[in-house]
C-alpha cells in the first residue's frame, strides 16, 4: 500500500466509525445503520461517501435555508422580500411561484417523477439518493418562492400589544405541530437524510413504516393540516399573505390524494383500516352521550 492510501485508511476509518456511531444514535436511522452494508471495493466505497457527502450537505444547507426564509418572509406577511417583477405583472410572477412548487412537489412523487429524480443524480446512485434529491428540490423551490417573492407593498395589518404575543405563540404552535408531524411520518425520509446515509453505508434506503403514531393517531394528513396553518397564524396580514395562505391551503387539502392513492397500492389492507377509522383533516370529536 501507497503512503497516501495508508494515511487516507488512517484518517477515513475514524472517520467512518465516529459518523456510523453518530447516526446511529438518531432513532429514526437504526434501521439504515444497523442493516449488512452490500458487498463494494474500497475505491467505490470512496466515491459513494464523497458523492454522499456532497449530497447530504447540499440538502441540509438548502433546507435549513428554505425553512428561515419561510418563517421569516411569513412573519411580515411576504412584505420583506428580493422579488422585483413590476405591477401588475408581479401577481403573475407570485402565482407562478407558487404553482411551481405545489404541481411539481406532487409531480415528482409519481412514477415518472421518481425516474426524474434517479437521473438527476451522479450515474448508479439515483435511485439511492431519491429521497435526499427530493428534498433538495423541494427546498430550493421553497427558497424561491419565499426569497423571490415580489410584495405588493400594501399592509392590511399588523398584530402589536396582546395580540402580537397571541399570534406569535399560534405562529410557533403551528411550526412545532409541522415539526412533530414530521417526525411522526419518518424524520429520515422527510429531511433527506435517509438517501445520502443509505448511500454513505452502502445499503438499500430503509423506509419507515405506514406512520400511525403521533400525531396520525388524529388525523391521516397531520403534515399537512399544520404547514397550513403555519401559513394563517401570522402577525402581518398582506394581500400577498391572503393569496399564499390561500394557494398553499388548497395545496395541503388536495395534495394528500395522490398521497393517499399510493399509500392505498403500497400498504393495501392495513391502509384502509387506518383509513375507515381517522379523518382526512379535522379530528373526529369523540363526546359521551350520558343514559
Amino acid at each position: 500500500m501507497s503512503d497516501s492510501r495508508r494515511v487516507h485508511s488512517f484518517i477515513a476509518k475514524p472517520f467512518v466509525s465516529g459518523f456510523t456511531r453518530l447516526m446511529a444514535a438518531f432513532p429514526p436511522l437504526r434501521a439504515t445503520m444497523t442493516a449488512t452494508p452490500e458487498p463494494r471495493s474500497r475505491e467505490d466505497a470512496a466515491r459513494a461517501r464523497s458523492v454522499a457527502l456532497l449530497w447530504g450537505a447540499i440538502c441540509h444547507v438548502t433546507f435549513a435555508l428554505a425553512v428561515l426564509s419561510m418563517i421569516f418572509a411569513m412573519w411580515y406577511g411576504m412584505s420583506h422580500s428580493l422579488g422585483r417583477v413590476p405591477q401588475p405583472f408581479a401577481w403573475l410572477a407570485n402565482l407562478a411561484l407558487l404553482l411551481q412548487f405545489a404541481v411539481t412537489h406532487s409531480l415528482l412523487l409519481t412514477r415518472p417523477g421518481q425516474r426524474v429524480l434517479a437521473a438527476l443524480a451522479p450515474p448508479g446512485r439515483g435511485r439511492t439518493l431519491a429521497t435526499t434529491t427530493y428534498a433538495i428540490i423541494a427546498s430550493i423551490q421553497l427558497l424561491a418562492l419565499f426569497a423571490l417573492w415580489t410584495p405588493s407593498g400594501i399592509i392590511w395589518w399588523e398584530a402589536s400589544g396582546i395580540s402580537l404575543w397571541l399570534v406569535t405563540l399560534l405562529y410557533a404552535v403551528s411550526w412545532l405541530l409541522l415539526i412533530k408531524a414530521s417526525w411522526d411520518a419518518g424524520a429520515e425520509v422527510q429531511s433527506g437524510l435517509l438517501g445520502w446515509v443509505s448511500l454513505f453505508r452502502g445499503v438499500r434506503p430503509e423506509f419507515p413504516p405506514m406512520p400511525t403514531t403521533g400525531l396520525f393517531r388524529i388525523v391521516r394528513q397531520p403534515i399537512y393540516v399544520s404547514f397550513a396553518l403555519t401559513t394563517w397564524f401570522v402577525p402581518t396580514w398582506t394581500p400577498d399573505q391572503l393569496l399564499l395562505a390561500t394557494v398553499l391551503t388548497a395545496y395541503c387539502l388536495i395534495g394528500p390524494l395522490a398521497k393517499e392513492r399510493r399509500f392505498a397500492r403500497r400498504f393495501g389492507d392495513h391502509w384502509n383500516a387506518y383509513r375507515a377509522t381517522h379523518q382526512y383533516w379535522i379530528p373526529k370529536i369523540r363526546t359521551k352521550i350520558p343514559r
